[in-house]
C-alpha cells in the first residue's frame, strides 16, 4: 500500500487547481486532525494562501486543543480562517429531535457544520473541499448529508495509512499526525474505537478486498480473524445507500 508521496502531492494539487478553475477558491472545515491538515496544506500549495478559507466549527464535545491546533496550522499557512462555536445552534436543534441516540445527535452536528460551510462557500463563490479518505468512503464512515455534502475529495483515493505517509512528506506537525483520529461527534469518540479495529488493519482488509483476494486468504496471510473481515465486508455492503445515487423509478420505459 506504499505510495510515491511526491507524485501523490503533484496529482492532488493539479486536481484541486482543475476543479476550482471557475471559482474563487475553496473553504474547508479545519478540525485539528490529520485529514483536514493534509487537505488544507495541499490546497494552499495548489491555489496559494489567498484562495484558501478555513472554518473552525467547535461544538460541545470538541477538545480545546484540537481547535488550537487548527488555528495554529491556519496561521502557519497564512490562510483566512474563522471560528464559529456551534454549541447554541446544536443545543437548539437537539431540543427538538426525536431520538436520544448519541450517534444520531453526532450526525446532527456534522450536518450543522456542512450547512455553514456551504453557506460560506456560496457567499464567496468557493467550493467546499472535503477531507474524507478512501478507508472511510469504502465502509461508509461518514455522515450522509453531513461531511459527505462536499464538492471535491482530494484524499478520496488514499487509504488512511497512506494519508499519514503523505502528512509526514508535507511536514505536518507530528502532534497532529499522531493524535487519535476523531470526528469529535461525542465525548471521547475516536474513529478506531467506533469502527472496532485500527486503521492499519482496516486498510489491509480493504486493499485486499479491492484486489479480489478471498477473505479466507486474507485471514491466513495477514493473521486477521475472519469475523473481523466479515464485519468490514458487512459495513461496505450496508453503506451503499450513502454512496450510490439517489434511487428513483424508471417510469417512462
Amino acid at each position: 500500500m506504499k505510495i510515491d508521496e511526491k507524485e501523490a502531492e503533484k496529482k492532488i494539487t493539479e486536481f484541486i487547481k482543475q476543479k476550482t478553475s471557475s471559482f474563487n477558491g475553496i473553504v474547508i472545515g479545519l478540525s485539528g486532525g490529520i485529514d483536514s491538515a493534509v487537505c488544507v496544506a495541499l490546497a494552499t500549495k495548489a491555489l496559494g494562501k489567498d484562495k484558501v478559507h478555513a472554518l473552525m466549527l467547535p461544538c460541545t464535545t470538541t477538545k480545546t486543543q484540537d481547535t488550537e491546533d487548527a488555528k495554529k496550522l491556519a496561521d502557519h499557512l497564512g490562510i483566512k480562517h474563522k471560528t464559529i462555536n456551534l454549541k447554541e445552534i446544536y443545543n437548539t436543534i437537539k431540543a427538538h429531535t426525536f431520538t436520544g441516540d448519541k450517534k444520531a445527535h453526532g450526525n446532527i452536528m456534522a450536518r450543522i457544520r456542512m450547512i455553514l460551510l456551504r453557506d460560506y462557500a456560496h457567499s464567496k463563490n468557493l467550493i467546499v473541499l472535503g477531507t474524507g479518505n478512501k478507508s472511510e468512503l469504502m465502509i461508509g464512515y461518514f455522515t450522509k448529508n453531513g461531511d459527505s455534502g462536499v464538492d471535491i475529495l482530494p484524499l478520496g483515493d488514499l487509504y488512511k495509512t497512506q494519508v499519514r505517509a503523505l502528512a509526514r512528506h508535507l511536514n505536518i506537525d507530528k502532534k497532529i499526525i499522531e493524535k487519535p483520529p476523531s470526528a469529535g461527534l461525542w465525548e471521547d469518540q475516536t474513529d478506531e474505537k467506533e469502527i472496532g479495529i485500527t486503521y492499519k488493519t482496516l486498510d489491509i482488509i480493504l486493499s485486499s478486498l479491492e484486489q479480489n483476494i478471498k477473505k479466507e486468504d486474507i485471514s491466513r496471510q495477514e493473521n486477521i480473524d475472519i469475523t473481523t473481515i466479515n464485519k468490514i465486508k458487512h459495513m461496505i455492503e450496508t453503506s451503499k445507500h450513502k454512496t450510490d445515487p439517489i434511487p428513483y423509478p424508471l417510469v417512462r420505459q
